[in-house]
């Protein structure tokens, strides 16, 4: 099984935290889309398993999208892929876009997941944010949904936000679980460079990001919502049992996956490769049946680290007879050098032939990873 990123690079504002693609002038969005779906055609050949498990609409803002722009992806995609019957389908939405006419044409439509940006449910922050929609609306958004038919719900909500307090954090939380999702991912506030946010704190307009509030915000975090029943299969998502997020899990697993859109990234196995992060650029492009596209050939040693980052992620770990069977013998033996130390501290623990982070250490992930590296 394989699955499909789509890039809808509109939003309506620029959040100050953000720095993914996305343009606020919606006057090119037709022409982008029809690329969109001329690039299916054109990267018809680009997985060898053409049997589709999950198709993700991320962005942007994928819910400033209508009917008659997202139909004709699907038709494309049915023409040349083979969509499993279970496959899942989501939509990336930010709330105020989930008018109950606008769940109601969803609900209808392919989609059978929605993953609601609702990033906090306090005024004050999503003010700060910028984002495009009210509390009020982050409330309403999901009561419909539900009442719609939606029963496949992620939201997404941010920790670490300056000048907020312990039980800021907490309120937000019991505000989430009022609702009973079957899904929940969280995030640390991050500043990335070029970002309002890193403006902002250069110039001393806001506090910088206190890791350690982040730090306490994520294991609160996790404590809480274990106890409500939710399982932490991943460093910052959470699933009640049986609804685990069938795409981004494929990710992890280094599951093949096409990307289609201004920045989309692709992944074969054996390579990665990019689109251009520019609307003009690649509309241009695809109209002259050319994918404007940087790859990058991936060494043993590139896959070998990421299946470590991206393993160690998951609350599984690495799973140490897929090393051998994948890599040999040299890399196993090398993954267990580097870790004895990380083993002896407790930051790292073996059991049934798995190396994987215990919860405690779990918000250090990365640097935990990035120590195994085989350079």
């Amino acid at each position: 099984m394989s699955g499909i990123y789509i890039h809808i690079p509109f939003c309506s504002k620029a959040c100050v935290y953000c720095d993914f693609h996305f343009s606020t002038s919606l006057s090119k969005k037709k022409e982008v889309m029809d690329a969109i779906c001329k690039e299916i055609e054109l990267q018809k050949h680009y997985l060898e398993d053409k049997n589709i498990n999950s198709i993700y609409f991320g962005g942007g803002t994928p819910s400033l999208m209508n009917s008659e722009e997202w139909e004709p992806v699907f038709e494309a995609i049915d023409i040349h892929f083979d969509i499993s019957r279970d496959a899942e389908i989501t939509l990336e939405a930010n709330p105020d876009d989930l008018t109950k006419g606008k769940l109601k044409q969803l609900y209808s439509s392919p989609f059978n997941r929605l993953s609601i940006g609702v990033q906090s449910f306090d005024e004050e922050d999503l003010q700060f944010m910028n984002r495009s929609h009210n509390a009020l609306q982050a409330k309403q958004c999901i009561e419909e949904a539900h009442h719609v038919g939606f029963d496949n719900l992620t939201i997404d909500l941010i920790y670490g936000m300056p000048g907020r307090s312990e039980e800021h954090w907490e309120k937000q939380l019991m505000q989430a679980l009022e609702f009973d999702l079957p899904h929940i991912s969280a995030y640390a506030l991050t500043v990335e460079k070029e970002t309002v946010l890193e403006n902002w704190i250069k110039k001393g307009k806001v506090q910088p990001v206190d890791e350690v509030l982040a730090e306490r915000n994520y294991y609160f975090l996790g404590k809480i919502l274990e106890r409500a029943g939710y399982e932490h299969y991943e460093v910052s998502n959470f699933a009640k049992p049986g609804m685990r997020a069938k795409h981004n899990s494929a990710y992890w697993q280094g599951v093949p996956y096409l990307g289609l859109g201004p920045s989309a990234h692709s992944f074969n196995g054996d390579s990665r490769q990019w689109n251009v992060s520019n609307n003009h650029l690649y509309v241009k492009a695809i109209q002259e049946d050319d994918v404007p596209m940087e790859k990058e050939t991936l060494s043993v040693a590139d896959r070998f680290n990421e299946m470590v980052m991206t393993s160690l992620r998951r609350c599984e770990g690495i799973d140490l007879n897929k090393v051998d069977h994948d890599f040999g013998a040299d890399f196993t033996e090398h993954l267990f050098e580097e870790a004895k130390l990380m083993m002896k501290s407790g930051k790292l623990v073996h059991e049934n032939r798995h190396l994987f982070i215990p919860d405690i250490h779990r918000f250090f992930s990365d640097g935990i990873a990035s120590s195994l590296f085989y350079i």
